[in-house]
This record gives structure tokens, C-alpha cells and sequence, in this order.
């Protein structure tokens, strides 16, 4: 039987995977609690981000999502740097191509990275100075870092304020002028006018009206695809992370309990506590209710049980949750990772 050369051809290699803009490893930010008098000693520590791990590609958006005191913020400063952190990587790939761990690295050597990093506040009202005008809140980066000429930089701030959807002679004005969807298009603007390739967004609508944050994320969508962002998604609004975010992190005690693709962690969630957060969503229909309730609050970071965190509260709970505590392991045949003993690895 003779058989076609094109049937003999071998099947094209699948292209490689992108290699991660950040890398995360062992993230560790303690607050040490102390006790009365000049002289007190720690008596307690605030373990606030507790072995966190997860990589971010180019391109993304990952949400970071759990109660409030899981620790999302912390993380997200630590990031940055905004922060220092306690122990642990993070591993940036820079413009030129170089690997940099921002964790250790001294603050003159960070820098020049910080054109590359910014970050989108919660609010709107207390993030912009008062007696600034607007354009010298978005020119200020670019004074810092003495980047342009005066009528450069004057070029470069009305260029940015028109692709967020302001005007030219809105520079001139001060933040009181402004509505809160008109103050958070600001400081879009001022973290965009560094041309960053990472920016943490921080509960970036969480103080805005329901129709405005429609706007705003959409602005942020259509400045994703124009300056190739990458962005870090912290949030406690379920339904705006499901429909802006690519991947989803499951914080719970400063550790990361699930990580998945979103339409995969929506519709198919692996860990307890991930399975609690989405049934707590309120739905219009008064004859809807939780699908799976939970008892008591988050884990008090400075006492946090043996084992899994979650064990105290979890229904699932069986014997080495109180005892071990789980890895972050990722799941077969997907992409999803959890951290939980009713999983069992990948092969």
C-alpha cells in the first residue's frame, strides 16, 4: 500500500509557552505584634502572606480573590515593593529580557525598574494629592524620572489623558472637579504614563457606581490590547472577576488554595473554601439560597490553626487536614492547582 508523503509528515509541535513576566516563590510578609512599654518584646506575628506561588504571562490578568484579611493587598504591595518583603522571590523578566528578583533587590538598583511596575488604587478620592491639577499628577512620574523635555512631557500628559477618555484642558483642573469615575480615569493615567508592562489594579472599581465600573474596566480591557499590560486583578466583586480575568488566585490565611482558569474555577470549583466563596454571591431571587455555607470568619493570621487553614470551618474536613498541611499541587488533565487533601496530584 503506498502511503502519501503528507500523511507521513509529522504533526507540527505544538508552539512553546510563554515564559512567565513574574514569577512568585515562597512569599512571606510577617508583622511582628509587640507588646506594652518601650522596651516590649514580640509577643505575636501577623502572618499577613504566608508561602504564596503563582506565576503571571504577558498579556494577562490574574484576579486575586478571598475575604477580607486573606491578604490580597499585602501580597499585591509586596509585588511592588511597596512593601518589603519578609522572605521569598519575585522574579520579573524585564523589557531587555533579564530575570530580576524585585524581593532583594536595594532601592537604588530598584529604581530604574519602577517605570515598569505601577498601580491602580481602590480610591479614587484619597489616591490623587488635592493640590495638585491633573496634569501635574500624571506628569509627575515622569519629573521623578526626568524623562523629556517640559513641552515633551506636556505632550506625552495630554496624549495619555485622551486615550483614558479625558480631555486636554482637564489638566489643568484639580481632583475636586472631578466625579469618581473621572478621578480613577486620573490614576489610570498616571500609572500608564511610564508605559509599564505590569500594573496591579487594587479593587481599581470597587468605589464606583455599577455603570461606571462597567466603563472603567472596559477602558482597562481596550488599554490592555493597545499597550500589551499585564495586570494583577485583586477584587471582592465575584462577578466583575469572572468576566475580566483570565486566571483566577484563591487566596485564603495569606496562601493561595485554588488557581484556575476562570470559566473553570466558576463552573467547576475544586477547594471547599473556593466552593463557599461563589455560593456567598447574591442572586436576584429571593428563593436562591447558599449552596454552601460555611461557619465562622477567616483564620486569624497571628493563631493560624495546624494543617489547613480552612480545617475549622471546612465541612469536608477529614484527618490530615488538622495535621498536614496541604501543598499547592496542580490537577489532571487541566491547568488547575489545589491546595486541599481531597485532591490528588497530577500523574
Amino acid at each position: 500500500m503506498n502511503v502519501s508523503a503528507s500523511a507521513m509528515t509529522t504533526p507540527p509541535s505544538p508552539p512553546p509557552a510563554p515564559e512567565p513576566l513574574v514569577r512568585v516563590r515562597g512569599l512571606c510578609k510577617y508583622f511582628p505584634i509587640r507588646g506594652k512599654g518601650i522596651l516590649s518584646k514580640v509577643v505575636a506575628t501577623v502572618r499577613a502572606v504566608d508561602d504564596l506561588n503563582f506565576d503571571l504571562f504577558p498579556g494577562e490578568t490574574l484576579g486575586l480573590v478571598g475575604e477580607s484579611g486573606s491578604g490580597k493587598t499585602t501580597a499585591a504591595r509586596c509585588l511592588l515593593r511597596a512593601l518589603d518583603p519578609t522572605a521569598g522571590d519575585v522574579l520579573f523578566r524585564t523589557p531587555g529580557g533579564a530575570t530580576v528578583n524585585l524581593a532583594t533587590l536595594p532601592e537604588r538598583a530598584l529604581k530604574p525598574l519602577r517605570p515598569h511596575l505601577q498601580m491602580i488604587f481602590q480610591d479614587p478620592y484619597s489616591s490623587l494629592n488635592p493640590r495638585m491639577t491633573v496634569g501635574e499628577i500624571v506628569a509627575e512620574p515622569l519629573l521623578i524620572h526626568r524623562m523629556g523635555t517640559r513641552r515633551e512631557q506636556e505632550e506625552r500628559v495630554v496624549d495619555i489623558l485622551r486615550r483614558v477618555g479625558l480631555k486636554a484642558e482637564h489638566r489643568t483642573r484639580y481632583p475636586h472637579a472631578f466625579s469618581g469615575g473621572q478621578r480613577q480615569r486620573i490614576g489610570i493615567a498616571r500609572a500608564l504614563i511610564m508605559r509599564p508592562s505590569f500594573i496591579v489594579a487594587d479593587e481599581a472599581v470597587s468605589a464606583l457606581d455599577v455603570s461606571v465600573q462597567a466603563q472603567v474596566l472596559n477602558l482597562l480591557k481596550d488599554l490592555q490590547e493597545e499597550f500589551k499590560l499585564t495586570y494583577l486583578f485583586v477584587a471582592h466583586n465575584l462577578d466583575v472577576v469572572r468576566h475580566f480575568c483570565d486566571r483566577v488566585a484563591v487566596l485564603y490565611a495569606g496562601r493561595v488554595v485554588e488557581l484556575a482558569p476562570a470559566a473553570e474555577l466558576f463552573s467547576q470549583p475544586k477547594h471547599p473554601y473556593t466552593r463557599a466563596l461563589l455560593s456567598a454571591v447574591p442572586w436576584p431571587d429571593p428563593d436562591v439560597r447558599m449552596r454552601f455555607d460555611v461557619p465562622g470568619e477567616v483564620a486569624d493570621p497571628s493563631r493560624l490553626p495546624s494543617g489547613c487553614a480552612f480545617h475549622p470551618r471546612c465541612p469536608a474536613c477529614f484527618g490530615p487536614c488538622k495535621t498536614q498541611r496541604p501543598e499547592l499541587k496542580r490537577l489532571s488533565p487541566t491547568f488547575v492547582q489545589v491546595a486541599c487533601h481531597l485532591h490528588s496530584p497530577a500523574d
